[in-house]
């Protein structure tokens, strides 16, 4: 049976690559008020430390933090007794539920947990199944209960879990091959989403050249940049060079438009002229008057 213990706050080590940031912002600001005049009413859920003395946090890294702040010197934990492979599922699933979560804690706490899921499926591939029930021919078997279960893979499970495709886990997951400069643009709303995943394919040293160059002339890529450094980097042949020439190509929603409105200008054209015909007639309208212009001041001279 789980007991609650009060720990001093010392004793307690942050989880190993611990993917979810404990910012001081606003929530951590409330949470340390009401730590303040209430203490820590819900109990962090820890481990024995593995990698030396006092114990691990699995749950409430931000709880401990506030605590912290609030002048506390001792928390309530449970302490659990669970292997690597079920603190890291434990770890994630307990901060997946946050609100706001950025891009790179998705990235790196979905690896983590589907590598955790990943070996202990070797485990039970390796007998613990056949303990458990017969394997029926439809993929399906019997738990020690006696239900049928479906087994399905690693991938599909978490997705299940997390309410995403199997697809967008594996997007998230290459945003972990980023360096760091470029993560914190991502999580900063810098780079999009879809961008960052293209780039994840550049090398280590291509990335650290394209954060020079976009540093350098405060820029980010579009997707369709960022899909040819990729396919140019599969070729072998992206370099720093190649990554000015690129950046420095004008993007569509960089140059200047002028709108006009349809209705404003429809009683002028034809019936039966179609968009095309009618930007094609102003672009001519307005060439003669700008030939005009120069004739007219040559004579002025």
């Amino acid at each position: 049976m789980e007991t609650i213990r009060n720990v001093d706050v010392n004793r307690l080590h942050d989880f190993k690559n611990h993917p979810f940031k404990v910012e001081m912002n606003t929530e951590l600001c409330e949470l340390m008020r009401s730590i303040e005049k209430e203490g820590v009413l819900v109990p962090l859920l820890v481990r024995t430390n593995p990698y030396g003395d006092g114990y691990e946090v699995i749950s409430g890294h931000r709880r401990k933090e506030a605590a912290i702040w609030a002048g506390e010197t001792k928390v309530p934990v449970v302490i659990r007794e669970l292997d690597d492979d079920q603190a890291v599922v434990a770890m994630v699933d307990s901060n997946l539920h946050r609100e706001n979560l950025k891009p790179s804690e998705k990235a790196f706490a979905y690896k983590m947990k589907l590598d955790a899921m990943k070996h202990q499926g070797k485990h039970l591939d390796s007998g613990a199944l056949a303990q458990v029930g017969p394997k029926f021919t439809d993929g399906s078997q019997l738990n020690e209960k006696g239900n049928n279960t479906s087994t399905i893979n690693s991938n599909e499970l978490l997705a299940r879990q997390v309410g995403e495709s199997v697809a967008q886990i594996k997007r998230y997951i290459r945003l972990t091959k980023l360096i760091p400069k470029i993560l914190d643009m991502v999580d900063d709303g810098k780079i999009a989403f879809t961008i960052a995943v293209e780039l994840s394919y550049l090398s280590e040293n291509e990335q650290y050249e394209l954060h020079a160059v976009m540093d350098l002339e405060q820029c980010t890529p579009s997707l369709s940049q960022a899909n040819r450094m990729k396919r140019i980097s599969q070729s072998g042949k992206l370099d720093m060079d190649a990554i000015y020439s690129i950046l420095e190509e004008e993007k569509p929603n960089q140059r200047e438009q002028i709108k006009i409105c349809a209705s404003t200008l429809e009683e002028y054209f034809p019936d039966d002229f179609t968009p095309k015909q009618k930007v094609e007639l102003i672009e001519r309208l307005v060439k003669e008057w700008h030939e005009k212009q120069i004739k007219d001041n040559g004579r002025n001279r």
